[in-house]
C-alpha cells in the first residue's frame, strides 16, 4: 500500500491550484467521458461544485462566466461541449493588456493635489449664488486641512485665499469678510487625535495577536 502512494510532485501540474486535484481529476474525467450528453452534463456538476468552493464570490460580476472559462482552461481546451458563454480562447490566455497612457497632468501646488485642483476647476463653473458659495467654502476649508497636512503650522485663511485665486486662474475672488475658514489648531487638534486613536487600535490588534 504504501508503494502504491505518489506524491503531488510526481502528478499532472495543477493548471489553477486553488481548484486542488480533486477538480483537476473530474474535470480530466469529464474530458475523457464519450457520450458528449453525458459529458454536458458533468460539466454542469462540476461548474455547481466550483462555485460552492467560493461562496463568497457569487455577487462577483460574470461569475459563472468565469468559472466556465476556469472549467476551459483546466480541461486544457479539450473539452467539447455547448458552452453556455464564451470562453476564453487558448491565444487569447497569455495577451497582456493594452498599456495604460500616463496622465502628463502638472500639478502647480502639490500639497493640495490633482484633484483638489480639478474640483476648483470645475467649481469655477457654476453660477454665482448660494450653492457656489457653499462649494467654494467646502474647498476653502478642505484646502486648509490639506496644506496643515504638510505644513505643522498655522496658515493665515488670506493664503488659502490666495490658492484659490492662483488656482482658478483668477475666476474666485474670495472675499474675507463672507468665508470664516476652520482654525488651524481646531484641524491640527483633530488630526493629532485620530493619529492617536489609530496609534491606540493598531497597539490593541498587535496586543491581540
Amino acid at each position: 500500500m504504501i508503494t502504491a502512494l505518489k506524491y503531488n510532485t510526481q502528478l499532472k501540474r495543477l493548471v489553477l491550484p486553488e481548484y486542488g486535484r480533486n477538480i483537476q481529476n473530474m474535470v480530466d474525467y469529464c474530458v475523457s467521458i464519450a457520450d458528449r450528453e453525458e459529458r454536458t452534463r458533468c460539466a454542469h456538476s462540476i461548474i455547481n461544485i466550483m462555485g460552492n468552493m467560493f461562496p463568497h464570490l457569487r455577487d462577483v460580476n460574470d461569475f459563472k462566466h468565469i468559472l466556465w472559462d476556469h472549467l476551459a482552461i483546466m480541461a486544457d481546451f479539450a473539452l467539447d461541449i455547448d458552452y453556455p458563454y464564451e470562453v476564453i480562447k487558448r491565444e487569447d490566455l497569455y495577451l497582456r493588456p493594452a498599456k495604460l497612457p500616463y496622465p502628463q497632468t502638472r500639478v502647480t501646488h502639490k500639497h493640495y493635489g490633482k484633484f483638489m485642483e480639478r474640483m476648483v476647476q470645475e467649481a469655477t463653473k457654476y453660477q454665482d449664488g448660494e450653492i457656489k458659495d457653499q462649494l467654494v467654502s467646502m474647498l476653502a476649508n478642505q484646502m486648509k486641512k490639506l496644506f496643515l497636512t504638510w505644513n505643522k503650522e498655522v496658515v493665515d485663511d488670506r493664503k488659502i485665499f490666495d490658492d484659490l485665486k492662483l488656482i482658478s486662474k483668477g475666476r474666485i475672488v474670495v472675499d474675507e469678510s463672507q468665508y470664516k475658514l476652520t482654525e488651524s489648531k481646531e484641524i491640527l487638534s483633530k488630526k493629532n487625535t485620530n493619529n492617536n486613536k489609530n496609534l491606540q487600535r493598531r497597539q490593541q490588534k498587535k496586543n491581540g495577536k
